[in-house]
């Protein structure tokens, strides 16, 4: 097993008196994580994909809980967005079971958040689990060995069954891709077109490193933009997708209000325009790795606590910047480049008029924007 960055600063949570919560997609290790944390613990386990355990937690009173939960000190509840009313559910437990350790994992954040969000007000530790991180990746196989797979990486992703079944990721991938993101999102979004959320994933899938525009996205799938916005959304809660918006503070000409969207996972992305060549031979190299070092680095600022928000940069006259990065008030910026020849053209209107310097980041040299 991976050590996750997560592991400790959950572990000094337990005992607090607030539930601890768990949320990200499938596959990435939630559970795993927990049973790593209680192995050594008497816990009651509760399966949210149980139809039992979903009757009997929809609605209990005080008296049924404290029947379901008897002696335990520790309970986990395992996909517990499956569950109606969990969150009320939670919090009679978090009030009035008060020696009770809760620890509660999700795959959907929609779902999840809806439920909890009012209810667990002040009750709660929340996390986010992604794909192994690189530096989590690093640290387990050892320097050499990474180096040896960043190629790999890029192209099959960071989720552990693709890292830990080597010549299977293929597989793996393809029934990652069927059942999260088709299944989840559509019993959970209430989409009554699936085949609309194919296409737009895929249009997402071969623009990223580019500006999205919902308009566009509207006339190539014939629907309305209001509906675009809402099923970009959904790919976003399901932890598909992230957006990144555009950096303005100064200069007149600068664009304000586009995004970009990258992918969690660039394996994910790769599966889904059915593009698992090599780096050498692929033309979207330059955006494929941008979109791995941004979900990096997304990845390193959730697990160290870091308050930096991220976007891109670019002005009217197509003057850009791959990544911006605000954090009390001072901003970093990189230009990210595959090839470390590659020539870089530094913006001077950005660097004049914020008074930041821009590093350029590429394979020999990325460590340093993941520490």
């Amino acid at each position: 097993m991976i050590k996750r960055s997560l592991e400790e600063n959950i572990e000094n949570r337990f005992g607090t008196g607030k539930a601890i919560l768990l949320i990200g997609p499938r596959q990435v290790g939630k559970t795993t994580l927990f049973n790593k944390l209680l192995e050594d613990k008497e816990y009651l386990f509760l399966n949210g994909d149980d139809p039992t355990v979903r009757k009997l937690l929809s609605n209990p009173n005080l008296e049924q809980l404290k029947n379901i939960i008897g002696n335990y000190k520790i309970v986990f509840i395992d996909e517990a967005q499956r569950i109606d009313n969990i969150g009320l559910t939670l919090k009679l437990i978090t009030d009035q079971l008060k020696s009770v350790q809760l620890l509660v994992s999700g795959s959907s954040a929609f779902e999840l958040n809806n439920h909890t969000q009012e209810p667990l007000t002040g009750r709660k530790w929340e996390y986010q689990l992604y794909p192994i991180s690189w530096t989590e990746f690093e640290s387990n196989v050892g320097y050499l060995k990474a180096e040896q797979q960043l190629e790999l990486r890029v192209i099959y992703g960071m989720y552990p069954d693709v890292i830990n079944n080597f010549g299977e990721e293929k597989d793996i991938l393809k029934q990652l891709t069927d059942s999260y993101l088709y299944k989840d999102i559509l019993s959970y979004g209430g989409i009554r077109k699936p085949e609309i959320l194919e296409k737009l994933l895929r249009a997402l899938a071969f623009q990223i490193g580019s500006e999205v525009s919902y308009n566009e996205l509207a006339q190539l799938l014939g629907i309305d933009k209001k509906t675009v916005g809402t099923y970009i959304d959904l790919l976003c809660q399901a932890y598909v997708i992230f957006k990144l918006p555009s950096f303005s503070k100064n200069l007149r000409n600068e664009i304000k209000t586009n995004q970009k969207i990258y992918f969690y996972d660039t394996g994910v992305r790769n599966m889904i325009i059915g593009d698992l060549n090599p780096m050498e031979i692929r033309q979207d190299k330059g955006n494929l790795w941008e979109n791995f070092l941004i979900a990096e680095r997304l990845k390193h600022n959730a697990y160290t606590g870091s308050l930096a928000k991220g976007y891109f940069w670019r002005t009217v006259s197509q003057q850009e910047i791959d990544y911006v990065e605000e954090e009390a008030g001072k901003l970093k910026a990189f230009e990210i480049k595959w090839n470390p020849k590659s020539k870089v053209k530094v913006p001077k209107a950005f660097v004049e008029a914020y008074n930041a310097q821009i590093e350029v980041i590429n394979k020999d040299n990325f460590r340093d924007f993941l520490k």
